[in-house]
């Protein structure tokens, strides 16, 4: 296991690069399984959710070289397979695999997806896009079982608004026969980035950035190149961290679009700010506190952000009511701020009441999930003294080079084994 550790109240300056999302990067390289030509996938980052993705397809025949940022990969064979249930529990993506694999070859066998332990994320969305395709799905012990002759296209209204369950959909609709229309779709930065990459493969999908698309499905899809866009909640996360550490960072590349929601609430919170070009600049600001904080579908206030706000909070004067009404276990690792000296009341498993300003000191703290890692981290660098943040390899599955990129703006952070 991997231990962090950080000596923080120091000012942090200097440039921050983002990388590819990883939100975006999972979808793709499953949906190279749709064709038996060649993909190349750029700004592909470096964590441990993507090597765990690339074991999943080479199980079922696919041939992946990864340089650097670079994957390509071959799909050219692709077999039936029981996708192992020790890898698929350490990727919640791995769910990713159904849709693909069953307009590809018409059959699929999976471990239960796992995943950060941050509240139910149940699979029943999935089963209802697929099974309106004219799949079937069981569930067999621990393994999802599922099965179509010939998906054919179907109008589905989506029980709820899923990434997931919506990039599934539309994998699963470019090959199917006929005419697809998903309502309710999620439409995040990065299931926009992978119909960006399906359109390239010569798939036919309008609507895309909505809540409604239509897939027209097509025989064959092709091979193609694509760069995955930057992570808008990397871009999110280093700027909370350059405004609780009183620094100037800029942070670079980011598309001004996918932060519109990231932007109004940093700004209400008083973060100095200023966006030029493909580079947002944080400097120094007081910080207030402002009413509440609440998730919501895109264009809400994403989820993966909530964690990282509420260090934001403690730093604030005032009193924020920070609500993540999507995961019943997002809140819970505020016990371990509350041992650092931040003031936090828990009212229920979805909201917490945050109080601030207040000084916060070195902890030894234990990684509960990726998002909540990634938060104790900024925590570390804002606090009195030196910490330690253990179980640290849960925050590599999701930011690349993590350390070695902090390092460069003046954190002072190691990682120990």
């Amino acid at each position: 296991m991997a231990t962090f550790e950080v000596i923080g109240a120091n000012r942090l300056s200097g440039d921050i690069k983002i990388a590819g999302n990883k939100n975006s990067v999972l979808p793709i390289m499953t949906a190279c399984l749709l064709t038996k030509d060649t993909c190349i996938v750029e700004n592909v980052p470096n964590i441990s959710d993507v090597s765990v993705m690339i074991q999943l397809l080479e199980a079922c025949g696919a041939k992946i070289t990864q340089d650097k940022s670079t994957l390509t990969v071959d799909c050219q064979k692709i077999k039936a397979t029981q996708f192992p249930s020790q890898l698929t529990e350490k990727l919640r993506a791995s769910v990713l695999l159904l849709g693909p694999m069953l307009a590809r070859i018409g059959e699929v066998k999976m471990g239960y997806p796992g995943g950060d332990i941050i509240g139910r994320r149940p699979l029943e969305t999935h089963v209802q896009a697929l099974e309106a395709l004219g799949a079937v799905v069981k569930k067999e012990d621990d393994y999802y079982v599922a099965e179509a002759r010939k998906l054919k296209g179907a109008n589905i209204f989506l029980q709820e608004s899923s990434v997931t369950a919506t990039e599934n959909a539309i994998m699963a609709a470019c090959l199917a026969e006929g005419q697809t229309v998903i309502k309710r779709a999620a439409s995040e930065p990065h299931v926009v980035d992978l119909c960006n990459f399906l359109i390239k493969m010569g798939a036919l999908i309008s609507g895309v950035g909505s809540n409604i698309l239509t897939i027209t499905g097509i025989d064959e899809l092709s091979g193609t190149r694509h760069t995955i866009r930057p992570d808008h909640i990397e871009v999110g996360t280093f700027a909370i961290l350059a405004a609780v550490t009183k620094g100037t960072v800029n942070i670079s590349p980011v598309i001004e679009e996918d932060l519109d929601m990231i932007l109004l609430t940093l700004s209400r919170f008083g973060v100095n700010f200023k966006t030029e070009q493909d580079t947002l600049t944080v400097r120094d600001g007081k910080l207030t506190a402002i009413e509440k904080v609440v998730t919501d579908v895109w264009p809400g206030f994403p989820t993966d952000l909530m964690a990282p706000m509420i260090v934001l909070a403690t730093q604030a004067e005032g009193v924020t009511i920070l609500h993540d009404w999507m995961y019943e276990s997002r809140m819970f690792f505020v016990d371990k701020l509350l041992s650092m000296g931040a003031k936090v009341e828990i009212a229920d498993p979805h909201r917490v009441l945050v109080y601030g300003p207040t000084k916060l000191h070195s902890q030894r703290l234990d990684t509960p999930d990726i998002r909540a890692g990634i938060a104790l981290v900024i925590a570390a660098l804002a606090a009195q003294g030196e910490s330690r943040i253990e179980r640290a390899e849960l925050i590599e599955r999701g930011y690349e080079n993590i350390v070695e990129r902090l390092s460069t703006i003046g954190a002072k952070i190691k990682e120990t084994k």
